[in-house]
């Protein structure tokens, strides 16, 4: 009897030095492998930034379908890494402040420079005037955003998206390939207007729809897979005609909805004041505990442009 408990004692210590070790092992592995899951975001964000900074150096150049394409491609990475940053739960502060950055440049300099190379240059001053704005726009578009994020509604967007702008211009370049005109002066009449407007629906109150609230583990209606599906097949078949028509779909879509009757209230004020930090005795800040700082920032979540 005494045999067979000091046989189990046995077996039961050599469980738990391999436990032990299995414990030891997850540890080793998971700090690396949760580092890789967390560059996965910033990485697919400096793509896009990437993306944005290659767009302007080819509509300096002249290549425009290159700029638009380039553009097309930095909206896709805005999608992608925001989503994979919640789902590998990885989200962070600095992933939130630097993809505002790099909205800017790749959404908003990035489309500025490429209307102004591509068709605004003829009118000089007033051209580059028109460009500024837009570049404004997008830039105060996305501070509202940054404030306003924590009590916005999930399912509308306060004016129209950021991304959804550059799209626009990147889609009108390219649909302007895709027929082979060739009419500046017409371009230029039509492209002052059309960037002004699309400014002022980034900083408006118009609602535009939001796609956060999609789950896409969840089973799709079958007019969604069949509408997803001819979509796919005309990007396939007709790409630069398509990505104008999604992109004028869009842009539109805000309006649309205001006709309908819907509107935003404003639920944060975009000027509120902002907290003094204590101070102690000898008139400096406190420095915040390090575990809380990095607690906080990996709990935050941040939400798509």
């Amino acid at each position: 009897m005494s045999r067979n408990s000091r046989r189990s004692r046995e077996e039961r210590a050599r469980m738990e030095l391999y436990s032990s070790q299995g414990r030891d092992q997850a540890v080793k592995i998971d700090g690396p492998l949760r580092r890789g899951v967390f560059l996965l975001p910033a990485t697919i964000t400096s793509i896009g930034l990437l993306s944005g900074f290659y767009s302007m150096i080819s509509a300096v150049s002249g290549h425009f379908e290159v700029a638009a394409v380039m553009i097309v491609i930095a909206f896709v990475c805005d999608g992608l890494d925001g989503r994979i940053a919640r789902a590998s739960r990885t989200s962070s502060q600095f992933g939130v402040e630097y993809d505002s950055l790099s909205d800017v440049v790749a959404f908003g300099v990035a489309p500025a420079m490429l209307a102004y190379s591509w068709a605004l240059r003829p009118i000089g001053s007033l051209g580059i005037g028109v460009g500024g704005f837009f570049v404004l726009c997008s830039a105060l578009r996305l501070a509202r955003f940054n404030v306003q994020t924590a009590t916005a509604d999930k399912s509308r967007f306060v004016g129209l998206p950021v991304p959804g702008a550059a799209a626009m211009i990147a889609a009108l370049v390219l649909a302007y390939s895709y027929f082979e005109l060739d009419s500046p002066r017409t371009l230029c009449t039509f492209m002052v207007p059309i960037t002004l407007t699309l400014g002022g629906l980034m900083i408006s109150r118009v609602p535009y729809p939001s796609f956060k609230t999609i789950k896409l583990e969840k089973r799709a209606q079958i007019e969604l897979v069949i509408t997803m599906m001819v979509c796919a097949a005309m990007l396939f078949a007709m790409p630069q005609l398509t990505a104008f028509l999604l992109a004028a779909a869009y842009v539109l879509s805000g309006p649309w909805l205001m006709i309908r009757g819907e509107r935003l209230s404003a639920k944060v004020s975009v000027l509120r004041p902002v907290a003094a930090k204590p101070h102690d005795a000898n008139g400096s800040a406190p420095q915040p505990d390090a575990a809380r700082s990095t607690r906080s920032l990996r709990d935050h979540q941040p939400a798509q442009h």
